[in-house]
């Protein structure tokens, strides 16, 4: 590998995309991730960072633009870590995403497949129906600057609904009127961390503010410039956090005003969500993902379902509509909490649920002889842990449905369900969260051993 140098400017051409969306250079064998630039463009790139087995850079000039390429609708893109593809158009987008999705299945997941497309979502802009507006001590509220806890004031923000960055713009108002200082993270000082929001198909919108205390100044006058904001609003929260940490909510809550939960529809059942709860942040594309995952389940009405990482019932009771029975498991109490009321307000009769930790749940259910015919599991980032995936070949089920929002993490446990008998035969990936780089994926894993069938839907 050539020893690069920093600030140095070299030519290239980009050939593909990185996890991150930026384009890959290679230079006399050194890999380099460019932010910014598009598959197939000839650049003059500036490099920015320099590490053992690659570099990071960004472009200079850009001698052959792609087909792809398009201006920004968004100011702040490039600076706030939000978005990552506004800079292409997008069905370069989708298939960037698509090849993501083959090359873990592939690379890492030791699979032979031919991922083409994935399904493209209608609505590109405006999806998010949850939001979370980091402040910054000063009291500015926006978002991060990328790989930082940088705060970048942004009044709207092109992937967020309007009403919650009215609700943002009431709060710092607010802050601003009274002297309310922002949270600091090095001293630990300071007031306003957060300011989250849900926001419901009909655009009702829950608030919530996090705080490094009990209690704020001028709850009233707050509390009157949201509903002014925002007249949608139908509650107002109060979340202290006083921890030294990066998670945003802690464990108190108190309402201000309203009412402390929302109520939304989605494939044709209605749900329950307080702040903390689980819910998919985008909530059409979230119907297409799980009719795909019930889809590839196959239920007759015959079938044992166990649903771990359940969060509200969301799939569950989903899945309840095509099975026997269906138990949920999930580690957080108020979404369990939730996910049981919300069976109640369905009417859905078939279900349990069951709160506890993944890996722990998956291997008493293994031990006390559990025997589902499909399992699913829908797992944050990290992906499955070894134990879960052991003990889930342990109650032998005929199916697992595995619903991923890290395409690298379900190559890995793909090949660890591989070897030990679990061989994928569909996958699908769905575009959740567009102009940004993640992608979720549904797949199917049997322990027939069959030929990879791969479904190329796409809107």
């Amino acid at each position: 590998m050539e020893k690069l140098i920093q600030n140095n400017i070299y030519r290239g051409t980009v050939h593909g995309y990185s996890s991150e969306g930026h384009g890959i250079v290679r230079i006399d064998g050194a890999v380099v991730f460019v932010s910014g630039a598009l598959d197939g463009e000839d650049i003059d790139l500036r490099i920015t960072k320099v590490m053992k087995t690659m570099a990071a850079a960004e472009v200079v000039t850009v001698h052959s633009p792609s087909a792809h390429r398009v201006t920004p609708q968004c100011p702040h893109f490039g600076y706030c870590g939000g978005c990552a593809m506004q800079h292409m158009d997008y069905a370069e987008e989708c298939s960037a995403k698509g090849q993501r999705v083959q090359d873990a299945l592939t690379r890492l997941g030791g699979l032979d497949i031919q991922v083409n497309e994935l399904i493209g979502a209608k609505e590109p802009w405006h999806y998010r129906n949850k939001s979370q507006h980091p402040v910054s001590p000063q009291g500015d509220i926006g978002f991060y600057q990328q790989r930082t806890h940088r705060v970048i004031p942004i009044e709207r923000c092109l992937i967020q609904s309007a009403v919650s960055d009215a609700v943002a713009k009431a709060v710092k108002q607010w802050m601003s009127t009274y002297k309310v200082d922002g949270y600091n993270e090095r001293t630990g000082k300071g007031m306003i961390r957060h300011v989250y929001t849900r926001v419901n198909q009909k655009g009702e919108c829950l608030c919530c503010v996090v705080a490094n205390g009990r209690k704020l100044l001028k709850e009233p006058e707050l509390i009157a410039l949201i509903q002014a904001a925002a007249p949608s609003v139908v509650g107002i929260v109060l979340n202290t956090n006083k921890e030294d940490t990066n998670v945003v909510l802690g464990r108190r809550y108190r309402t201000l005003w309203g009412q402390d939960f929302l109520m939304d529809s989605l494939c044709g059942l209605e749900f329950k969500l307080s702040v903390p709860s689980f819910y998919q942040v985008n909530r059409d594309q979230a119907e297409v993902l799980y009719g795909k995952a019930i889809e590839l389940a196959g239920l007759t009405g015959t079938e044992t379902v166990l649903d771990l990482y359940c969060g509200t019932g969301t799939i569950t009771l989903c899945l309840a509509k095509h099975a026997k029975h269906v138990i949920g498991a999930e580690i957080v109490e108020a979404a369990i909490a939730d996910a049981q009321e919300n069976a109640v307000r369905n009417g859905v009769e078939n279900v349990e649920f069951v709160c506890g930790d993944a890996s722990e749940i998956a291997q008493k259910f293994q031990a006390d002889g559990l025997k589902p015919d499909v399992i699913t599991v829908d797992p944050p980032r990290k992906g499955l842990a070894p134990e879960v995936i052991d003990a889930i070949v342990q109650m032998a089920p005929e199916k697992v449905v595995y619903v991923s929002c890290d395409p690298a993490t379900l190559g890995r446990d793909v090949k660890r369900f591989a070897e030990q008998g679990y061989t994928a035969t569909q996958v699908t990936a769905v575009d959740m969260f567009p102009r940004t780089h993640h992608v979720e994926t549904v797949i199917l894993l049997s322990q027939q051993k069959c030929e990879m069938i791969i479904n190329n839907d796409s809107n």
